[in-house]
C-alpha cells in the first residue's frame, strides 16, 4: 500500500513533534507544511522533505490523505471547517478551541460528515493507563486529585486568556483528560483563581487555581494548577479506591496496596508515538485504536472551561452548562 500522505496546519513546537514521529512511520510522508509564520513552514518541511504552503486552502489542494491541525488554542475554527469540508481525516491537537461554542460547532460538522478524527490526549496511550485500568475493575474510585505545577511555556500568546484558555485549558487539560478516562464523566466543578498573573510581561492569566469536582459516580476530586516556575514540577494524577492508591505521571505508575509499593517506570515517547501510529493505521484502514475522537475531547474541554469559568465568577459550574 502506498505511503500515506500527511498534511500539517501550524510549525510549532508540537507541530514539530508530529512530524519526528510521522517521519519516523514507514507507511507515512509528511508531504507538505503551511503555517502563518511561513518561515517556520518552509523550515519544518524542509526538515522532513515537504513541501511548504501559503494557506491551508493550498495545503489541502494539494492531496494529502489527512490533515494534522496543530495551532494555537485561539487559532482553532477555520482550519477544521476548510479540512471538514474537503471530507479528509482530521487530527487536531488539543486543547481543541479557547470556547464551547467553536469547539461543538466543529463537533457537529465532523458528526455530519462521518469523518475520522483524534485528538491529541496521549495520555491514554500510557501503557501505565491501561494497567491501572485493569487494576481498578470492580472497585469504585473514591476520590481524584490531579496537579499541573510548571512554568509559563516561552510563547508569546500563552499568558494571554483570550489567546490560550489559561492554564488549566492549556496545559491541565490532559491531567482531567486522564481523570474522566477512570473517574468517569464530570458533574459539577467548583474553582478559585488567585487572581495574580504570573510575572511575565502581558500576562492576565491566573498563577494559580484551585478546583473541587464531583463525578457523576460519586467520586470526588480536586486539581491544582501553576505557572508560577521557572520549570515544571510535577504533572499528573492520583486515584484511590478501596486499598488502592495510583499515582501517575507520564513517566511512572506508582502502585500501593496492602501487600506494598510497585513502581512502573514508562517513557513518554512511547504514548506520543502510539497517539500518532493509532491515528495513521485508522485512516489505512488496519486497525481502529482511536481512543480520542474530537466529540471525546470535547467533554474534557467542557470540563476544563467549566474550571475556569468558575474561577472567574466564583460560582459552582456544570461542565455542559458553559457558555462561549
Amino acid at each position: 500500500m502506498a505511503k500515506t500522505r500527511i498534511g500539517l496546519v501550524g510549525a510549532g513546537g508540537v507541530a514539530a513533534r508530529h512530524a519526528r514521529v510521522l517521519s519516523g512511520l514507514a507507511d507515512v510522508q509528511v508531504t507538505g507544511v503551511t503555517d502563518v509564520v511561513a518561515d517556520a513552514a518552509r523550515a519544518l518541511a524542509d526538515e522532513h522533505g515537504a513541501r511548504a504552503y501559503a494557506s491551508v486552502a493550498e495545503l489541502i489542494d494539494s492531496g494529502p490523505d489527512a490533515v494534522y491541525v496543530c495551532v494555537p488554542p485561539f487559532a482553532h475554527g477555520d482550519a477544521e471547517r476548510a479540512v471538514i469540508a474537503a471530507g479528509l481525516p482530521m487530527f487536531v491537537e488539543k486543547p481543541i478551541s479557547i470556547d464551547l461554542s467553536t469547539a461543538t460547532e466543529i463537533s457537529g460538522l465532523i458528526a455530519k460528515a462521518d469523518l475520522r478524527t483524534a485528538v491529541g490526549h496521549h495520555w491514554r496511550y500510557l501503557p501505565t493507563v491501561e494497567r491501572a485500568r485493569e487494576m481498578l475493575a470492580g472497585r469504585p474510585i473514591r476520590l481524584i486529585t490531579g496537579a499541573w505545577l510548571d512554568k509559563v511555556p516561552p510563547v508569546a500568546w500563552w499568558p494571554r486568556a483570550d489567546k490560550s484558555g489559561g492554564p488549566v485549558v492549556e496545559q491541565a487539560a490532559h491531567v482531567l483528560d486522564l481523570a474522566r478516562h477512570l473517574g468517569g464523566e464530570v458533574d459539577e466543578v467548583f474553582a478559585y483563581g488567585n487572581g495574580t498573573p504570573p510575572p511575565v510581561d502581558g500576562a492576565d492569566v491566573d498563577g494559580a487555581t484551585t478546583a473541587v469536582l464531583r463525578f457523576a459516580s460519586g467520586a470526588v476530586g480536586n486539581l491544582a494548577a501553576t505557572c508560577v516556575l521557572g520549570w515544571k514540577q510535577r504533572a499528573g494524577l492520583e486515584v484511590y479506591a478501596d486499598g488502592l492508591a495510583l499515582a501517575f505521571t507520564e513517566s511512572e505508575l506508582v502502585i500501593r496496596d496492602e501487600t506494598g509499593t510497585v513502581t512502573l517506570p514508562c517513557e513518554p515517547a512511547t504514548a506520543h508515538q502510539a497517539v500518532d501510529r493509532a491515528f495513521v493505521r485508522a485512516v489505512r484502514g488496519e486497525e481502529d485504536d482511536v481512543r480520542v475522537p474530537y466529540a471525546e475531547a470535547l467533554r474534557t474541554h467542557a470540563v476544563a472551561l467549566a474550571v475556569a469559568e468558575s474561577a472567574a465568577t466564583g460560582r459552582p459550574v456544570r461542565p455542559e452548562a458553559v457558555h462561549a
